[in-house]
């Protein structure tokens, strides 16, 4: 089975990323056809204004996936600019895509949704507002999805509620109405984004694409526009079946979804020191003030930790001294920190070797962009044909 997956260049990979995406890749490399790609084109979806990293950060993600242990001799690694069939793909296909597909594409509204979340929450903070992050989420979310258009009128009142100032809530709507949060994804770049996604897949004739549900729409707009292609011209494309991914239950060190954004990760790169600084910061229950009090293990994001780093015999040992109050949250964490870093450290030692071999990551991705241009010419050759298009 062809499988043709990819992350965009955005920074170093944190664990979030490693049992989201890349466990799943490993399982699959020795099984199927892989193609992962460094989906540089999308990251200019919505960071255009800001490249200067965009470099380092192509090396950094190739670094972290085979350090992690995606396999250059099994997966064709490559970086998605480097195979230019991807943007004349994406123009033919652009030419048969109807407007309202694009429309109806949730990931858009989503984004745009989480950005003005972001932009409110920071404001009422940096007024020394306490903030609910979970109510404010709710008024946000109705703001944006209650009625048709945004209803500003609605997120002024319930701003000034909840932050007990109009001056504040008039400020705000303000500056969402006319300033620059959310401009940056009102391009073509980022509304037309489906369609190059669309032609990453449909160009290695890819059977299945491993996705989490929140991103099963786009794999049917993929499916959507393949199968228009094939009815108008003929079959050239196959219908690639979402490969459903099972979420990480691995929250950010502040109990929040791990994100960069939140400054909450732990990135596989980070030392040993960093590791278990962040974990001894980590935010256990809530209701155990002191070691006297008995645990809840199952509302505690450390023994959520420990059920993926600790051996079983370990988690069920912490279970019970947790619960009967025998083991205190801070030798806890020790625990956890030492079998973390046990896991990160095969993989920080790759990682410094491939640090200083630039000339080896040059030939994995300079061979694997040879191998998916080599696929991506003979799709094209087919489409052109089918289209009746001379060159």
């Amino acid at each position: 089975m062809v499988i043709v997956s990819g992350m965009r260049p955005t920074g170093k990979l944190h664990l979030g990323h490693y049992f989201g995406v890349i466990k799943n890749w490993l399982n699959l490399q020795n099984t199927d056809e892989c193609f992962f790609f460094v989906a540089d084109w999308h990251a200019l979806t919505n960071k255009y204004k800001d490249t200067k990293d965009l470099k380092d950060n192509i090396y950094d993600l190739v670094i972290d996936w085979i350090s992690s242990g995606i396999d250059p001799s099994k997966s064709t690694i490559f970086v998605q600019s480097a195979v230019k069939e991807h943007a004349e793909l994406t123009l033919l296909l652009g030419m048969i895509t109807p407007k309202s597909w694009l429309e109806l594409n949730p990931s858009y509204k989503d984004l745009k949704f989480n950005l003005f979340f972001q932009y409110v929450r920071d404001f009422l903070l940096g007024k020394n507002i306490k903030v609910d992050e979970d109510k404010l989420r709710q008024i946000v979310y109705d703001t944006f999805y209650h009625k048709k258009d945004i209803d500003f009128e609605y997120l002024e009142k319930s701003l000034m509620d909840f932050s007990a100032s109009d001056n504040i809530s008039k400020e705000i709507v303000f500056n969402l109405k006319e300033g620059d949060i959310g401009k940056d994804i009102d391009t073509f770049g980022f509304f037309g984004y489906p369609v190059l996604m669309a032609a990453d897949i449909l160009i290695y004739k890819a059977q299945a694409v491993p996705v989490g549900e929140d991103q099963l729409p786009h794999i049917e707009i993929t499916r959507e526009i393949g199968r228009r292609f094939n009815h108008l011209y003929k079959p050239v494309f196959i219908e690639p079946k979402a490969l459903l991914t099972e979420s990480p239950k691995l929250l950010g060190t502040d109990g929040r979804k791990m994100s960069k954004s939140y400054g909450n990760t732990i990135a596989l790169s980070d030392s040993e020191e960093e590791v278990n600084k962040k974990v001894l910061s980590m935010k256990t229950d809530t209701q155990r003030i002191k070691k006297s009090i008995p645990g809840r293990p199952e509302v505690c994001n450390v023994y959520t930790y420990h059920t993926y780093f600790t051996d079983k015999n370990t988690v069920e040992e912490i279970y019970q001294k947790c619960t009967t109050a025998q083991i205190g949250c801070i030798e806890c964490k020790k625990i956890l920190a030492e079998n973390l870093n046990r896991f990160l450290t095969p993989i920080r030692e790759k990682r410094r070797e491939l640090e200083k071999d630039k000339e080896y990551l040059d030939k994995i991705i300079i061979q694997g962009n040879e191998k998916a241009r080599e696929v991506a010419k003979k799709t094209m050759k087919e489409v052109k044909e089918a289209m009746g298009l001379m060159f």
